[in-house]
């Protein structure tokens, strides 16, 4: 048990204020394997790679993604994707696997550059910007323009919708009772009702006048489960949400560390203004020459390990587990945390705390990288993961190649609290300056 607990209430008001600070003193105290208490609930920590390998291994087996996540299936239903069955979500999954692989990959690299060189046009010569807004409406752009088509994504923009996603967004809190008309929930359940009225009217537009070559939403709105059944409406709807609403969350704030990150480190940012300069030098930007990015793509793993957007990810037991003499009782929430487990002198001996992108080019750096569970790891890592680093590697570029850029305020700080992903907290503003 970790220090700290208080009678009732246990551990849960210094979990909402400091998460990350209990994790830490729990792993001070008791290695990789320690207890908190909530009110209603136990909840086992288990850090470490060996144990992070246990909890992505017994996931959809002794282990539930679901019940750890109740807010999930308000925000967007209760047999869609992993909040259903482990066959429901086997079913939907084959569905939209496709549309992240091959050939369709090559045609989102066109999106991602059109939209990052728009934005960067934008910006002129010179002037400051904050991080996560720029950023949150331009991930929010390409996300739009690339699974809705482009002229959907210039209405959506030009309107509310990335202010939509930020109000969706609050509806995640672990602790709070699901029920309860908290402000934030409402808050979210009205947004959630707002974006799917206005994606199923799109869907229901693609079904009068499809289009062709079909893109990624006619793909959707034509598909079929491998029986031949049509994939049912409110199933589209809910994909379209997931993808917009998952890249805007994850990408902005992995997006926003990883510059601040470069800026901050000045000898690492010029050798990605290199790598970026040779790509936007080729005729057409395209997937070899983002590929070409090879200490680009280390940098945002370096990025990745030491500001994860998901500081912690949660099952609940479905049955009592025995795990290194320890027992984990039936209906414990079971977490893991990469914002912690990232920084364990275990698993990345060298420089643990510092920034050092080289530390997957060199010996042991695939295992290195594949320690990484930012984006989960297992069945359930994040399909979009291959076009998240995409689109950071090409907004990266196109940013770094024109403009000198410095940090108003110095490192950001990690937003507070346990009812947030960990974004950069305000004040997060860079300065830039056109390069000649």
């Amino acid at each position: 048990m970790v220090s700290g607990k208080q009678p009732i209430v246990g551990h849960l008001p210094e979990f909402l204020v400091a998460p990350e600070r209990v994790l830490w003193r729990g792993q001070r105290q008791h290695g990789n394997i320690f207890q908190l208490v909530v009110p209603g609930a136990d909840v086992v920590v288990l850090l470490g790679m060996r144990n992070s390998e246990f909890f992505f291994k017994e996931t959809d087996k002794r282990l539930s993604i679901a019940d750890a996540y109740p807010f999930f299936t308000r925000m967007f239903g209760s047999e869609f994707y992993f909040m259903g069955s482990v066959e429901q979500w086997k079913k939907q999954r084959e569905v939209v696997l496709p549309r992240f692989q091959g050939g369709q990959v090559a045609d989102y690299i066109q999106v991602m550059d059109q939209e990052a060189a728009r934005f960067v046009e934008s910006l002129g010569d010179r002037g400051e910007f904050n991080l996560t807004d720029e950023f949150g409406v331009l991930v929010m752009r390409i996300a739009a323009h690339a699974f809705l088509g482009p002229a959907i994504a210039d209405d959506l923009v030009a309107g509310d919708f990335f202010e939509e996603f930020r109000k969706f967004s609050m509806g995640m809190s672990f602790f709070l009772p699901d029920w309860l008309p908290v402000p934030r929930t409402v808050k979210s359940n009205r947004a959630r009702d707002r974006l799917r009225r206005s994606l199923s009217e799109m869907i229901q537009q693609r079904r009068r006048a499809s289009i062709d070559p079909p893109d990624f939403l006619q793909h959707l709105v034509e598909s079929v489960y491998a029986d031949g059944t049509r994939v049912p409406d409110n199933v589209l709807v809910n994909f379209v949400l997931m993808f917009c609403w998952a890249g805007h969350e994850t990408t902005t704030g992995h997006l926003s560390w990883a510059l601040a990150d470069l800026i901050e480190h000045p000898s690492e940012l010029r050798r990605v203004r290199a790598e970026a300069e040779q790509l936007l030098a080729a005729d057409q930007v395209d997937l070899a020459g983002v590929r070409g990015m090879r200490f680009t793509y280390d940098c945002l793993h370096e990025t990745e390990r030491l500001h994860p957007v998901a500081y912690i990810l949660a099952r609940q037991a479905q049955e009592e587990l025995d795990i290194d003499g320890y027992t984990i009782p039936r209906g414990a929430f079971v977490f893991t945390s990469p914002a912690v487990s990232h920084r364990l002198p275990e698993t990345y001996p060298e420089a643990t705390e510092t920034y050092w992108p080289d530390r997957y080019s060199q010996p042991g750096g695939k295992s290195a990288r594949g320690s990484l569970i930012g984006f989960g790891a297992g069945a359930h890592r994040c399909l979009g993961t291959h076009f998240a680093y995409l689109e950071m590697q090409i907004i990266v570029a196109r940013l770094v190649a024109e403009f000198e850029l410095e940090l108003v305020h110095g490192m950001p700080k990690p937003m507070s609290g346990a009812g947030t992903t960990k974004w950069p907290a305000h004040p997060c503003a860079v300065r830039y300056r056109r390069r000649s």
